[in-house]
């Protein structure tokens, strides 16, 4: 057994990224001592294999996003920090340009420039396009102009000079897509629940409508990115029932969509990749259509036979590549790929404290709901186990318009490197399954959404997989909403509970939302009817709870407020219910620093060992 500090530890290296001419690595690498947690960005030379700091900052402050290369002498550096703006509590997101030989780092925003604006923006770190062939400008996405929301787009030159008002905004503009020719072209529109699709003529400034449609219906069209030629507009829209990814000809009035990617079984991903080298689209939907890259990739899985293999970074001219091989059971290597050499060599591990010979492997699984709907999921046995009559930890994902797969997950590690057994599944309302199955989640939470969670428990007891007086019920975010329903609705069926940052009160996430933009489509998604809304929230029936409950949250917590767990644990105490609760002082709601991810695993490690380890003894 691997100590707790193993599996909570954030990965030592991340965001590592080749420079333009391939001489330099920059990475994020994190420290934990007594007195800080300290977030850096690193430089490492591959001539001579030197290194040095560039940035460093308290990672309870500071959350990297994203780090990558605006010219082989400056840094782009996407971070985001928990803010408060007239009494509401949000995240704000920030662009730092950062000079590699001097170190120094700031804002891609000039000052003088943003004193200009109305109100400071509140997302300042939206590339609208890195401008490739002009390493000293970006064009960035940028509100406060007006009083109103209204996304302008600005050239930045990131020697400091003078930034250029490119395209003013108009009311309700939220974001920009840019074609190949460099021209802001495609403006997105949002008011309550309806989105509008624009097209932008450069010469005159006139926006033509392409697209309307209301959030979350099958009519939703949403660009991904344009190809070579000018009008070439590649879009995401549903395909009998699933996403799939189609061309569009802006100059065809009708605009037709074209169907190049589907999937009959699962939604494709809207995702695509340009190769400023090649001048072409490589990939879409997370598949290489370029012929050129097929055989790179087809030549990685050759090589590697037993993992998933990404190219993650390349040079300018490609000829140096950055690869993140990785599996269910492997966290994941960086190795460095010299196409002209021929040659690839292992650079660092992603966790460099979890041996993948003692990670436990994935199995996909499926299994039907009470209704007869067919329900995936992911199993996961611990080492060297019968795989009969085990302790289980039931693990329904966040989101919940998400989903779990068979990629490697530190959560599951520990859970499996204790001892347990760990379902997880993609309830109705996950995402990647179609327009049918998403829909099936809206105001559908602790309803149909619960029994698809309580199903594959029954399932897994049926299997001879679990112990049936030995199930802990376990969840993060809406996870942890499931896992708190699941002992309210069938106290029987689970030993306790471990809830992370977890909705108690559907009520206060809805009225939490009236701040945001997307409060009318938060009331889609869960419901606006109050009573309903109440019979759906576990704060009001802690009476009903019969098992021990653990409850975990981040004091800076800016998507689940840290309000949910205050009442509900001050609420079990009152009923004299056994409850532990952690606070995470500084926390957010991704566990995002080595300190908070090791109180939560010690806390999960003891508390699961107390209620299901020593008392099936």
């Amino acid at each position: 057994m691997l100590p707790v500090e193993a599996f909570a530890s954030i990965p030592s290296i991340d965001h590592i990224t080749l420079s333009p001419d391939g001489t330099l690595l920059s990475m994020v690498q994190r420290f934990n001592t007594d007195k800080e947690q300290l977030v850096l960005v690193k430089l490492f030379n591959l001539a001579d294999g030197k290194s040095r700091f560039l940035v460093k900052a308290d990672s309870r402050d500071l959350n990297i996003l994203s780090l990558s290369w605006a010219n082989n002498d400056q840094l782009l550096m996407r971070g985001a920090y928990a803010s408060s703006r007239y009494g509401t509590p949000v995240i704000e997101t920030r662009l730092l340009k950062i000079d590699i030989h001097s170190g120094k780092s700031e804002n891609v925003i000039p000052r003088q420039f943003l004193s200009k604006l109305v109100r400071v923006p509140q997302f300042q770190s939206n590339i609208v396009d890195d401008l490739p062939d002009d390493p000293k400008h970006i064009l960035l996405a940028v509100d406060g102009l007006t009083d109103k929301l209204s996304t302008a787009v600005v050239k930045i030159n990131l020697d400091g000079e003078l930034t250029q008002l490119l395209v003013t905004g108009r009311e309700n503009l939220i974001d920009w897509v840019a074609d190949r020719q460099h021209q802001p072209r495609i403006a997105i529109f949002h008011q309550r629940t309806t989105y509008q699709i624009k097209e932008r003529d450069a010469a005159t400034n006139d926006y033509r409508l392409l697209w309307e449609f209301e959030a979350l219906s099958a009519d939703e069209i949403w660009p991904i990115g344009f190809g070579k030629a000018a009008n070439q507009l590649y879009v995401s829209a549903y395909h009998q029932g699933r996403r799939a990814i189609f061309l569009v000809d802006l100059n065809d009035p009708q605009l037709k969509l074209e169907l190049v990617m589907s999937d009959e079984n699962y939604d494709v991903p809207a995702s695509m990749q340009y190769s400023a080298a090649k001048q072409k689209v490589i990939s879409l939907g997370g598949r290489y259509i370029d012929e050129e890259y097929v055989k790179l990739q087809r030549s990685l899985d050759t090589a590697l036979p037993e993992y998933s293999n990404e190219i993650i970074s390349a040079s300018q001219d490609e000829s140096l590549m950055l690869v993140l091989s990785s599996s269910d059971s492997h966290p994941g290597q960086y190795l460095l790929w010299d196409r002209k050499e021929k040659n690839m060599s292992s650079l660092l591990e992603r966790y460099s404290q979890l041996p993948p010979d003692l990670m436990a492997e994935k199995t996909k699984v499926s299994y039907q709901a009470r209704d007869g709907l067919a329900i995936e999921g992911w199993l996961t046995l611990p080492q060297a186990s019968t795989g009969k009559k085990l302790p289980t930890i039931v693990f329904p994902h966040g989101g919940p318009i998400s989903f779990d797969d068979g990629g490697f997950d530190y959560w599951t590690q520990f859970f499996a490197n204790r001892g347990y057994a760990v379902l997880q599944m993609n309830f109705r309302g996950s995402s990647g399954y179609g327009f049918d199955f998403m829909q099936a989640g809206l105001k559908n939470w602790g309803l149909q959404m619960q029994d698809d969670v309580e199903d594959g428990t029954r399932w897994l007891i049926k299997q001879g997989v679990s112990d049936p007086k030995r199930i802990c019920i376990v969840g993060a975010s809406y996870g942890g909403y499931a896992a708190l329903m699941g002992v309210i609705k069938t106290p029987e069926l689970y030993r306790c509970v471990a809830s992370f940052a977890p909705v108690t009160d559907l009520q206060q996430l809805v009225g939490d939302s009236k701040s945001f933009t997307n409060y009318k489509v938060v009331q889609k998604q869960l419901g606006d009817d109050d009573v309903d809304l109440e019979l759906r929230s576990p704060v009001n029936f802690v009476t009903d709870i019969q098992v021990p409950v653990l409850l975990v949250h981040g004091t800076k917590d800016r998507t689940v407020r840290v309000k949910h767990s205050r009442q509900m644990a001050a609420l079990l105490k009152k009923s004299g219910k056994d409850v532990e609760y952690l606070e995470l002082e500084q926390g957010d709601h991704y566990l995002s620093t080595n300190q908070h991810r090791l109180q939560t695993f010690q806390a999960l490690d003891q508390f699961l060992q107390r209620h299901l380890t020593q008392s099936g003894q």
